[in-house]
């Protein structure tokens, strides 16, 4: 089971990198041809759009997982380890809620995509919304798998596979 997570999570990482890197050599080529030879790659615009909100999804997922979102920890500071332990649990299930209530809304936005296309190639972008969707979806389980470790009082592994207790035991 453990493997079976770190490998989701592996993937995730490693989808939410590529999908950012695409749009990197996207625009990075598209800049390139047009200074140099006059020429513009089709629907660079459409597809670079799309693609950044398919990162900016499947990269949600993996800073749910790890928790590097932005926390604001005044209160948690001045509680004990106990009182640490239950914020953690709920603002966890807090913030597994919205990408749960998000993922079912761009579910519901793809499936009346219809026939909608980028301007120049005519690309169907229900594909794109399709991964971001999956995006999202991956963004919940993986905040669902961080309460089920948060409560079983099991270490989140961080990317650099230092493990973070997620509880303060005045260490």
């Amino acid at each position: 089971c453990r493997s079976v997570m770190k490998r989701l999570v592996s993937w995730t990482e490693t989808l939410a990198a590529m999908f950012l890197l695409a749009i990197a050599l996207l625009i990075a080529a598209n800049v390139f041809l047009r200074d140099v030879l006059s020429y513009q790659i089709p629907d660079w615009f459409d597809g670079s759009k799309l693609l950044q909100g398919v990162a900016l999804m499947w990269g949600f997922a993996v800073a749910t997982y790890y928790g590097s979102h932005i926390c604001v920890d005044i209160v948690w500071e001045r509680l004990g380890s106990g009182g640490r332990r239950a914020l953690d649990v709920a603002s966890t299930v807090i913030t597994m809620i919205f990408p749960a209530a998000t993922a079912w809304m761009v579910w519901i936005k793809v499936l009346s995509t219809g026939t909608q296309t980028t301007s120049d190639l005519q690309l169907p972008i229900v594909y794109f919304y399709a991964l971001a969707a999956f995006g999202v979806v991956a963004a919940a389980v993986l905040a669902a798998l961080r309460v089920a470790r948060l409560v079983s009082n099991t270490p989140i592994e961080t990317p650099d596979q230092e493990v973070c207790t997620c509880i303060v035991t005045g260490k």
